[in-house]
């Protein structure tokens, strides 16, 4: 050992040593001191998304409660036209049952899992109950068991309850079969297992028998390149005693022979000696039992489906046994028994196909309820006509991304539902609707990517790497995807294929099969910059065969291919790669060498999934990779960091620390220790470089967190999850600031953060509907007002404030009263008050409000104040002048005080960016407000002279009672009543009557006018209109013919009025004489 080494080993032993005698500060946040801090569902809820089961209470079908695939349980107490999500708080909001105690309604059961395992399904973590209509929520247990589809509740008995379970998808478990609780759910015994690959998939009851219960069972497996639908665990099982004791029905009993898969049961309310059997074998068809069960079969096998592993669901006719629905790609009707099948909803009919979900009303076969893979459908008149239901944001985005555009825009593709194009915000009014949203490109969306400088165009694709170049404007979309001219060499692209733009030229986009694609125009033409960077192992690439018994060739298990591509934003020419068979690529010269960096991760599963590597907008050789492997059966999160180009790793997350496998990673441009990671049951961040993270779950569900940007302008984080459409949380900038100095700035007992840009802005109306009502969907929209972001450790309790004065003496609390009171602390006692300086050091705003605990926002208008108004009630001099002008371009400070603490912050006052407009024009609008601002004190000073006079005479008129001389006493009330009479003649030159009941649009009145020469400059783009000065002066002039004429009512009525007053001498008080008995 020489001396050099030794010296380095000495210097890391004191290093060692002093990090753990000197412990770093942990950067565990309370999310709870966030909570202004919210994020803004901004939709879209037009293709809404998968909906997985729908019960609605039997004795108010008004009432619904829908599960859906990965976006929770909704319910409506409207029919259908309001919804509220109810299931958010909970772990995992994957749901794939929903059930009612139809004899007590306000008992619900949830199953998390979806019950339709494609290979985007999202997976459950147990049965839940509600005992008050899904306001509150409890676990009660089958944690393990991942898909339970379908719950059935005893008629007689609520305490017993059935639950169907699935099980993994993804590898063999034994939490699956049919379990069952007798005790209302506190312990549960498994009523139905026949091996650890086979689920429950389907359970129905007689609903004359409650202990009769029939069950399908279905041995089925994913791999991540293959599917497989059938096996010998497969079959039909019966029984009579409430799951005690179970009969195999079999090909004997008239079932198909040979290797079963997915079946569909229903039994006939109206006459349960009917079943029917949508079975999947050889050939999917539909069978029929006429015996309860006993003897079987087979009725039709033409339109009865198409994927029996993706929906093999049938429903009979509460009041007609002949009358079956199918759900499949299409949802069809038989009228006569299962025989022959009519299509009732399909594209021509603007149904959404794929349909998973069906309820018919017990009491009334008219009223049905349809849930699909584009949402929720509601008919009234037995499927003739359909309601789409467009306030369910449920989609299920893949990618998110973003444009630079002011307000910038929100991409992606979201499964099933195509690739869209929406606002982050409108300068409009209502919100942000549906309509807002562009689609871009049909089928399965993905990744899309703008343009990085003209938003007009761009890149989308659907299933299978199907990529074109799309223009909003003509709604053009060219195919562009990269071909191979060897016949002998088929590219393989992955259901989900990488795509990235790259960051130092507007034209070049990268694409992933097995190679990594570049174009230098825009994608007109390819080339390939890498070798096969995947495994090619080709025993994974036989997906023409995947599917089982009903082959299922759909693109969806397309294997060993490039599914995630980061080129460096830092250093051209760094790229990053990962494929979805476990390689980890690095080029650091824009291709012409690779080298394979999975080998330096240690603690990860060979082969597993790398959807998402995040290059650091920072370092060049910083990147962040996220890695899954439950399409294996391992559930753990694995989250990486290299600052070394890949050759060493530390690992950022497990199971501890985050709930759900990792999806997404996004790291902070500005403040690089701010991460953001999205997960299968939420939203993560970290302050401290990914050693501690904290769950964002205050108001945000436990969803798919798919994909996460943070706006490179805007600061805000964008939020793309796979079951509750797209998220923004406006504004990052306290956590931010938390990073950058850590969790102690949450001890400061007051705190002013840096505030954002402003733009001065004006709103439009809304295109379409304007008076909604409750049906349509309505994104949250960011406030067009300049935020401001404060941290208050503690709200003062009014006790607090009153504290000091207890347990003083006598002396000390004298002194104290003799002390001059601080009107203006005591106006602002328990408030923040806000005051806004320009940069001459004039306060041009000061409002106030209560604030709360913890992180506040309260938002400035860029205006000034304006005075105060005339009014009839009583003016209160304390109350906060209401907003009025806005103000000009410019820097502005805002201070904010909060009892002995204060803070300041700047903010930066742009015009409106789509006006062309000089801030000399701006001025001369100003100015003009100003003038006619200062104008209309005189109304509110001479509308209150008016006030002070009758209040005046009605004091008066109280004490001429007191006069002994009725004469005089009644000529001052007459008088005064004249006074009275000619004040309410000039207040109706003000404004109506206080008591005017009734439209008056014609009279015109000073405060109108002085209001319309308001709106003529105020609404002007840039400096007054020539027809906007005249009509202010005119204004102007007729109020000064209004308050000479109070003037002269105060020089003349007034005073005679005051003379004859003091003249009678009016006694203060009124002379009693003494009690005595009356004679």
């Amino acid at each position: 050992m020489n001396r050099l080494t030794r010296y380095y080993i000495i210097i890391a032993c004191f290093a060692f040593c002093f990090v753990a005698s000197h412990p770093i500060e942990a950067q565990q946040v309370d999310v709870r001191k966030l909570k202004a801090m919210k994020v803004r569902s901004i939709g879209p809820a037009g293709m809404s998304g998968r909906v997985s089961s729908i019960a609605a209470v039997e004795s108010n079908p008004d009432i619904i409660y829908i599960g859906t695939a990965s976006g929770g349980v909704w319910k409506s107490e409207s029919g259908g036209i309001r919804w509220t999500p109810i299931f958010d708080g909970e772990a995992v909001i994957s749901i794939g049952a929903v059930a009612i105690d139809q004899s007590n309604p306000d008992i619900i059961w949830v199953g998390t899992g979806e019950g339709n395992p494609r290979n985007s399904q999202s997976s459950g973590a147990g049965i839940y109950k509600s005992l008050d209509g899904g306001k509150n929520w409890k676990l009660m247990g089958l944690e393990q068991t991942k898909a339970i589809h379908r719950i059935i509740v005893h008629r007689d008995n609520p305490d017993i309850v059935y639950a169907a379970a699935l099980g993994s998808a993804w590898g063999a478990n034994q939490e699956r079969g049919v379990y069952k609780t007798s005790d209302g759910g506190k312990s549960w015994k498994k009523i139905l297992y026949v091996n650890d690959k086979t689920g429950a998939a389907d359970l129905v009851v007689d609903p004359r028998n409650p202990n009769k219960l029939i069950a399908a069972m279905w041995e089925y497996g994913r791999k991540p390149w293959f599917f497989n639908s059938g096996g010998e665990g497969s079959g039909m099982y019966v029984t009579f005693d409430g799951g005690d004791t179970w009969k195999q029905r079999t090909d004997k009993d008239g079932l198909p022979k040979g290797e079963l898969g997915r079946m569909g049961l229903a039994i006939a309310p109206s006459n349960p000696k009917i079943v029917y059997a949508l079975i999947e074998s050889e050939k999917l068809a539909l069978y029929k039992s006429t015996d309860a069960g006993f003897k079987w079969k087979k009725v039709s096998d033409k339109n009865v489906g198409n994927r029996p592993f993706y929906y093999a669901d049938i429903y009979v006719d509460p009041q007609n046994e002949n009358t079956i629905y199918n759900l499949w790609t299409f949802t069809s009707r038989s009228i006569d028994g299962g025989k022959t099948f009519k299509t009732i909803l399909n594209y021509r009919t603007g149904i959404h196909p794929d349909h998973h979900a069906f309820w018919i009303d017990p009491n009334n076969s008219d009223y049905i309820i349809d849930g699909n893979d584009g949402g929720l459908n509601i008919s009234r008149d037995g499927g003739s006509n359909w309601r789409f239901i467009e306030n369910l944001p449920l989609g299920q985005f893949y990618h998110i991304n973003i444009d630079n555009d002011i307000p910038y825009n929100v991409y992606g593709g979201m499964q099933d539902n195509g690739s869209w194009k929406g606002p982050s915000r409108i300068y409009q009014r209502g919100g942000i609707r549906n309509s807002h949203w562009q689609e871009l490109l049909f089928g399965d969306g993905f990744d899309v990517s703008p343009h990085p400088k003209d938003s007009r165009f761009g890149y989308a694709m659907y299933q299978g790497g199907n990529v074109h170049k799309y223009n909003t404007e003509t709604g053009r979309a060219q195919y562009i995807q990269p071909v191979s001219t060897d016949s002998s060499l088929r590219l393989r692209f992955n259901w989900n294929a990488g795509l990235a733009q790259d960051p130092f030229d507007d034209c070049t986009v990268y694409f992933g099969s097995q190679f990594l694609h570049k174009s230098t125009n825009c994608g007109d033409s390819w080339e390939v910059i890498s070798p096969d960077l995947t495994t090619n192992d080709t025993a994974k690439q036989k997906q023409v065969e995947s599917g089982g018994l009903t082959i299922d060739a759909t693109q969806a298990e397309n294997f060993t291919s490039i599914i995630s591509i980061a080129p460096s934003r830092v250093k051209q020419g760094v790229i990053w790669v990962g494929t979805d068979d476990g390689n980890l690529q690095l080029t650091r010269d824009g291709g012409k060498t690779w080298e394979n960096k999975i080998g330096k991760i240690k603690g990860v599963p060979t082969g597993s999934w790398i959807p998402h590597i995040e290059a650091s907008p920072v370092n060049e050789g910083e990147a962040y990779v996220v890695i899954n492997n439950y399409r294996r059966n391992d559930w753990k999160p694995y989250v990486l960091r290299t600052t070394d180009f890949g050759n060493t790793w530390v690992n950022l997350v497990n199971s501890s620390k985050v709930n759900g496998y990792a999806l997404a990673i996004v790291q902070d441009l500005v403040e690089p220790k701010l991460l953001f990671l999205g997960t299968e049951q939420g939203l993560y961040f970290s302050i401290d470089r990914g050693t501690n993270w904290t769950k964002w779950a205050k108001d945000y569900p436990s969803v798919s967190t798919m994909d996460l940007k943070i706006h490179p302008r805007d600061g805000d984080l964008i939020i793309g999850t796979f079951g509750r459409s797209s998220y923004i949380l406006d504004d990052i900038t306290p956590l931010r600031e938390l990073a950058k100095q850590g969790i102690s700035l949450l001890d400061k007992p007051f705190h002013v953060f840096n505030a954002q840009d402003a733009m001065l802005t004006s709103f439009k109306s809304i295109q379409g509907v304007r008076f909604t009502a409750d049906a349509h969907y309505k994104g949250q929209n960011r406030s067009s007002a300049a935020m401001i972001n404060f941290y208050l450790k503690e709200v003062k309790k009014e006790e607090e404030e009153k504290g000091d004065k207890k347990g003083k003496g006598k002396e000390e609390e004298k002194k104290e009263k003799k002390k001059p009171v601080d009107k203006k602390k005591e106006r602002y006692k328990g408030k923040v008050r806000v005051d806004v300086i320009n940069n001459t050091g004039d306060t041009i705003r000061t409002y106030s409000f209560k604030p709360d605990t913890g992180l506040n926002r309260t938002y400035w208008g860029m205006n000034r104040d304006l005075i105060r108004l005339p009014k009839y009630g009583k003016i209160d001099e304390n109350a906060d002048l209401p907003g009025g002008r806005s103000v000009m371009p410019g820097a502005y400070t805002v201070a904010l005080t909060y009892g002995d603490y204060s803070g300041s912050t700047k903010i930066n006052v742009t015009k409106d960016l789509r006006e062309d407009v000089s801030n000399e024009d701006l001025k001369a609008k100003g100015d003009a407000h100003q003038v006619l601002m200062h104008e209309t004190e005189l109304a509110t000073a001479s509308f209150q002279r008016l006030k002070d006079i009758n209040k005046t005479v009605a004091r008066v008129n109280k004490h001429v009672e007191n006069l002994e001389v009725d004469s005089v006493r009644k000529d001052i009330e007459k008088a005064g009543e004249a006074i009275t009479k000619k004040t309410a003649e000039l207040m109706n030159l003000y404004m109506e009557p206080e008591d005017f009941v009734g439209y008056d649009h014609i009279t015109l009145r000073i405060m109108d006018m002085l209001w319309t020469a308001a709106d003529y400059i105020e609404s002007s783009k840039g400096a007054p209109t020539k027809t906007a000065m005249d009509y202010s002066a005119y204004a102007i002039e007729e109020l000064h013919k209004i308050v000479a004429k109070v003037n002269k009512l105060v020089a003349e009525d007034w005073t005679a009025y005051q003379k004859k007053v003091e003249a009678a001498e009016v006694p203060l008080f009124k002379t009693f004489d003494p009690i005595e008995h009356k004679k």
